[in-house]
């Protein structure tokens, strides 16, 4: 798992750093932030500790209405946790006791103007991709009408002038040939570039083409999350090849299965427009329609009437 430190969220989101400066090298190990709540009253050994605290309007108010003495030990009660640092959102003042006290324990004290529902949106996304396990792949990653799909195969296959007339129809380039898969969950793959590649597509007898200055900002972007996993192949004579395919096959990236399928190639096949019914084709599955089953269906239905 990569680390992120508390400097590069700090430069990210533009915060303010009122105490700390030289505590930013410290490293967040839990993806997620808390706002307190039972953290403000005594200790309890079952709540989560090592995550970022957000102080927001709600919780700097109940400060300001302890007196100093109980607003100290309130505060205390968030720096005993080890928090690797504490952010006020809002632009608000920070309460009586809270610099001291973070100053004494090495916990950086950060601020920003946005909202805490803000600023927790906006850091939880981050820091997830941020910290998520990564592979790096060969192939090609394209969204194709809203939907993230690998394209695989040997190379000279013709994944990239695949990719590029699918680009010409409209849809958008993720990567090629180096293609960065990241872990968000055990059901969430998401693809994305990497940085040496990013906007580059790699055509033969053409050359390095940067799609963004050819095509406009419409023909790449930045990830999409992987719904499908296509392997282009060589044709194969004797090899059934309108086969229903009642079962979903899957391959796995660091144990998330993705929907797998193998398009032959043959000289004068529109690859590109079957990727394009590959990708609607499998948005109605998941909208609980199959022509497979319908079809099967209209089979048995004929059956039993004879």
């Amino acid at each position: 798992m990569r680390t992120v430190t508390i400097e590069e969220i700090t430069k990210k989101f533009s915060l303010e750093v009122l105490s700390g400066h030289d505590q930013l090298h410290r490293v967040l190990k839990k993806t997620k932030v808390r706002r307190p709540g039972l953290e403000f009253m005594d200790k309890f050994d079952f709540i989560a500790t090592e995550h970022v605290q957000i102080l927001g309007k709600n919780e700097i108010n109940y400060l300001h209405t302890l007196s100093t003495e109980e607003s100290k030990l309130r505060i205390g009660n968030i720096v005993q946790y080890a928090p690797p640092c504490i952010i006020i959102t809002s632009r608000q003042e920070e309460p009586l006791g809270l610099i001291q006290y973070c100053t004494e324990e090495k916990i950086p004290v950060l601020r920003t103007p946005d909202s805490t529902s803000e600023l927790s949106a906006k850091l939880d996304a981050y820091v997830i991709k941020a910290m998520a396990s990564e592979i790096a792949i060969h192939g090609v990653c394209i969204n194709v009408a809203g939907m993230g799909i690998l394209l695989r195969g040997k190379s000279g296959v013709g994944k990239s002038e695949t990719a590029h007339t699918l680009i010409g129809r409209g849809h958008r380039l993720v990567a090629d040939d180096i293609v960065v898969l990241k872990k968000l969950s055990p059901q969430t793959l998401l693809g994305t570039y990497d940085e040496k590649n990013k906007e580059f597509l790699a055509l033969r007898s053409v050359g390095l083409l940067n799609v963004v200055r050819l095509y406009g900002r419409a023909a790449f972007q930045e990830e999409t999350r992987i719904a499908l996993d296509i392997e282009l192949t060589e044709w194969k004579k004797n090899e059934l090849n309108n086969e229903l395919e009642m079962e979903t096959k899957f391959v796995e990236y660091m144990d998330v299965k993705i929907p797998h399928l193998k398009i032959q190639l043959q000289p004068g096949r529109d690859i590109a427009g079957l990727i394009e019914a590959a990708a609607n084709n499998w948005y109605l599955k998941q909208q609980g329609y199959s022509a497979a089953e319908e079809f099967m269906k209209r089979i048995e239905s004929e059956f039993e009437g004879n």
